[in-house]
C-alpha cells in the first residue's frame, strides 16, 4: 500500500517562544478536504510550551470530520489512571466511528518531570507502568472482563474495537515494547538507515514472540522543500519499512503546511 501522509494538529510546539495553538476544528476539516490521510495530537499536562489536552483535541477533530484517521502522537498512557485512559480510548473509538490510532509513548525528557510530579505519577517508573498498562488495555477497551493489578475484576461497557497501537521510542526498551504490544512502531525524525535498522530489530524481537513484523510511522523527518523531492524521499522511507509519515509543523501557518503535505502526497501517489 502507498505510504500514508499525516499532519500534526496545531495544539503545541517544542519551541516555547513560538507557540502553535490554532483552530482545531478548522485545521481538522481542512486536512480532510485536501485529501490527507491522518491528523495527530501530542499529549502532556505540563510541557515546555503551551499545549492542549489531547483527548479533547482528538474528540473535537473526529467530530468535525468523516473520513480522516485521528491519532495520538503520542498518548502518555502512564500519566493517567489506567481505567480512565481505557474509558477515554473506548469512547473515542465510538464517537470517531473507529477512526482512532493509539500512539503510545513514555514522554520526551526535554519536558522534564514536573507534569508527572504534578499529576502524582512516577516519572522514573513510566516505562514499566506503560508496559503494565499495555498488557491490560486491550481487554478493558474491548469490554472484556479484566483483572486489574490490584485484584479488582471489571468490564467496561460499552466495549469498542481496539484501535491499532503504535509504540513510540528509539531505545532498546521501546523497541521491545513495540514488538510485544504494538501494531506499529513510531519514531521522531530518524534517517532512512535507522528506520530500516529499527524495523529489522523489531521484526526479530516480534518473531521471538510469535508475532508479525511491524511497519514504522516516521514523525517529522527531513524531506525537503520541493514536492517532487519529497515524493522521492517518501518512496525511500516506504522501502525502508515505513507505512506512514507525519509532517512536522514549520510554524503557526498550519494551512500552508497542510497544503504542502497534500502536494507532496499527490506527487508521491
Amino acid at each position: 500500500m502507498p505510504i500514508e501522509i499525516g499532519v500534526m494538529l496545531p495544539t503545541s510546539t517544542p519551541d516555547p517562544t513560538q507557540p502553535i495553538l490554532g483552530d482545531v476544528r478548522a485545521s481538522a476539516r481542512f486536512a480532510e478536504e485536501v485529501g490527507l490521510d491522518s491528523i495527530w495530537s501530542t499529549d502532556h499536562v505540563v510541557a515546555s510550551a503551551p499545549i492542549l489536552e489531547s483527548t479533547v483535541v482528538v474528540a473535537t477533530a473526529s467530530a468535525v470530520t468523516n473520513r480522516i484517521t485521528v491519532g495520538f502522537s503520542v498518548l502518555l498512557l502512564a500519566l493517567r489512571p489506567l481505567m480512565w485512559a481505557a474509558k477515554q480510548v473506548s469512547t473515542l473509538q465510538h464517537v470517531s466511528g473507529d477512526r482512532l490510532i493509539l500512539g503510545i509513548g513514555t514522554g520526551n525528557p526535554a519536558h522534564g518531570d514536573i507534569g508527572w510530579r504534578a499529576a502524582g505519577m512516577s516519572y522514573g517508573d513510566r516505562g514499566s507502568s506503560t508496559d503494565a498498562a499495555l498488557r491490560l488495555l486491550p481487554g478493558l477497551v474491548t469490554g472484556r472482563r479484566t483483572v486489574l493489578d490490584n485484584g479488582v475484576e471489571v468490564a467496561l461497557a460499552p466495549g469498542a474495537a481496539m484501535p491499532p497501537i503504535v509504540v513510540a521510542g528509539n531505545g532498546t526498551a521501546a523497541l521491545r515494547r513495540a514488538a510485544t504490544y504494538g501494531d506499529g512502531w513510531a519514531s521522531v525524525g530518524l534517517p532512512l538507515e535507522r528506520i530500516a535498522a529499527g524495523v529489522a530489530e523489531i521484526g526479530r524481537l516480534a518473531a521471538e514472540q510469535g508475532r508479525q513484523a511491524l511497519r514504522a510511522t516516521v514523525v517529522g523527518p527531513v524531506l525537503g522543500s520541493d514536492p517532487q523531492q519529497v515524493a522521492a524521499r517518501l518512496s525511500a522511507y516506504e522501502a525502508a519499512g515505513a507505512e506512514r509519515v507525519i509532517f512536522a509543523p514549520t510554524g503557526a501557518d498550519w494551512r500552508h503546511d497542510y497544503e504542502f503535505a497534500a502536494k507532496a502526497r499527490a506527487a508521491y501517489t
